[in-house]
């Protein structure tokens, strides 16, 4: 599947690893909740970048003292009309701060890309690479949000508060 990060389609250096299957001890591998689970002392000691599928009906705060370690975390959209991995997606970024690369994988749609970068997401696996093209003119269609999110936007009303707070500290400053 396509993958889109940074805004661009890259190439993905992750290898998928099933449940069953032996994972190398070099390189970048993704592996599936259970796998993380079943053995959490692996990843410590792999050289290699290491991620995981995260399913959506499971508790991202489960990853909490393993997040240091991982490299990636892909949220699973089973269908567009199930949002749960946008909830996970704020979770991760701003109670648990993960700042590790949050993938959307699944059923991703354009219509959505604008969300889930607000989200925290900051790479998505598409259905076709002129997905990509879509997203980077999706992102650039607004410049303004007013809405606080878990992409680091500043919103409008923090923009608009932003003088005043430094005029402030300087009246305080000179005081």
């Amino acid at each position: 599947m396509p993958l889109i990060s940074n805004g661009e389609l890259t190439e993905d250096r992750y290898l998928r690893i099933a449940d069953d299957a032996p994972v190398p001890e070099e390189g970048a591998v993704l592996l599936p909740a259970s796998r993380l689970l079943a053995a959490p002392e692996r990843i410590a000691g792999r050289p290699g970048a290491t991620g995981v599928i995260w399913p959506n009906d499971r508790d991202v705060s489960e990853l909490a003292p393993l997040l240091n370690r991982l490299s990636l975390v892909a949220l699973v959209f089973p269908t567009f009309k199930d949002g749960r991995a946008y909830s996970q997606a704020r979770t991760l970024r701003e109670r648990l701060h993960f700042r590790g690369e949050l993938r959307a994988t699944g059923d991703v749609l354009r219509d959505q890309f604008v969300y889930l970068h607000r989200s925290g997401f900051d790479a998505f696996e598409v259905k076709k690479p002129a997905d990509a093209a879509a997203f980077c003119e999706a992102l650039q269609r607004y410049d303004v949000f007013y809405q606080p999110a878990a992409d680091g936007d500043v919103s409008a009303l923090r923009q608009r508060l932003a003088p005043r707070a430094s005029q402030r500290r300087t009246l305080t400053e000179i005081a």
